[in-house]
């Protein structure tokens, strides 16, 4: 069976500018107004209720009505580790003058990729896990040892939980800027709700980009041994 046309249509729904800064900004796990997308893409709430039509009708988003209000996020996981990888792809290429600033280091040092940890911190969680014996990579996912297992519901992870649904429990996904997996799944975003939970992480009311606290960097220290400067 030949994908290619499967292939170009996800891909042209994708590679239009107004549509990937669309899906870039959906990558922090929230759900977005059109208006809000328009800003983001540059373009009219015409153009952009246009793009967002498109875009549920290639089943990238998902559209969540309240009242006379429509929101969008995206699809699924898949969707962001696709973009992730596309990122990848990108920053390999041929390189344009775009000055890296202080948001940019930020997002490198830490970001959400859909509802999980992404960056130096995501992919430094990833390995510290890896070399504790609590995470095996077993081709596209990761496995959990059973000493992973026990360590983690120690932690406060719901592993049962995390484990039911048709969602992948542990998936590989490829950090754009450390081209190193880290944690994605149901397990990566049960990670990071527990983060959260406790004060180590925050994440602000828009974009992307998560503040590793103070009370983190010693808990993972303690917790790991990982330390991040």
């Amino acid at each position: 069976m030949n994908d290619g046309p499967y292939i170009a249509e996800a891909a042209a729904l994708m590679g239009d500018p107004a549509r990937a800064n669309m899906l870039s900004a959906m990558l922090d796990g929230r759900a977005h107004t059109a208006s809000e997308l328009a800003y983001v893409a540059g373009v009219s709430p015409q153009t952009a209720s246009a793009h967002l039509a498109k875009l549920a009708q290639g089943r990238m988003i998902a559209v969540e009505r309240q009242g006379r209000h429509r929101y969008y996020r995206l699809a699924n996981e898949e969707v962001a580790r696709a973009l992730e990888a596309l990122m990848v792809l990108a920053v390999k290429g041929a390189r344009r003058h775009r000055p890296t600033g202080p948001r940019d280091e930020a997002m490198r040092f830490a970001r959400t990729c859909y509802d999980h940890l992404a960056g130096r911190l995501g992919v430094g969680l990833t390995q510290a896990l890896i070399e504790k014996r609590y995470l095996e990579q077993n081709g596209d996912a990761f496995h959990m040892t059973r000493e992973g297992e026990a360590q983690l519901a120690g932690f406060g992870l719901d592993i049962a939980a995390a484990r039911k649904g048709r969602r992948i429990f542990a998936s590989r996904c490829l950090d754009w800027s450390e081209r190193t997996p880290h944690i994605g799944g149901a397990l990566g975003a049960a990670l990071f709700r527990e983060l959260e939970s406790r004060c180590w992480v925050t994440k602000p009311s828009d974009g992307r980009t998560v503040t590793l606290t103070k009370a983190g960097r010693a808990g993972l220290r303690d917790w790991l041994d990982l330390s991040l400067g």
